[in-house]
């Protein structure tokens, strides 16, 4: 009878989703002093990103380019409006859509938060050019996933 093989891990530092997992730690370790002088977590700002792109977006497309539940994304949202960064309503179209918009003081924190990439350009020693390549690659690498498990699509 031939020997089963043992299907065995492999070490943390040869798997890929670690390495990106541990990576994404780092980048969240090197932001927070910036997102915490800025008055926000890092899934705020995730959000503040998204309206940033293209405001005035309900609830549902937020959290559909954020790959989360609307019902994850909402108080998060409600947070953010109690700061001031932005308001919700309803949608005169379709009473059971939320708009969110940024408001002036929301608009106004963009320009203060472009101080991440600096940050992560000068924490990783990488070059410009390199960390769009390593972006490029793993949105690559996302997608690829996404389209084969038929799940989210970033429109990102």
């Amino acid at each position: 009878m031939p020997a089963k093989k043992l299907n065995n891990p492999l070490p943390l530092d040869d798997q890929l989703c670690y390495a990106i997992y541990s990576a994404g730690m780092a980048i969240q370790r090197v932001y927070k002093p910036l997102l915490d002088d800025l008055g926000l977590t890092y899934p705020q700002y995730l959000a503040l990103n998204v309206l940033w792109r293209e405001d005035n977006l309900t609830v549902g497309r937020i959290a559909e380019r954020l790959a989360l539940e609307s019902s994850t994304l909402t108080p998060l949202l409600k947070r953010l409006e109690a700061a001031g960064f932005l308001r919700r309503t309803r949608s005169p179209a379709n009473e059971r859509q939320v708009v969110v918009a940024l408001t002036d003081k929301g608009r106004e924190l963009r320009s203060r938060a472009g101080c991440l990439a600096d940050a992560l350009l000068s924490s990783s020693g990488q070059s410009p050019a390199h960390l769009n390549q390593i972006n490029r690659d793993v949105r690559e690498l996302r997608d690829a996933i996404y389209e084969h498990t038929g799940v989210w699509k970033s429109t990102a």
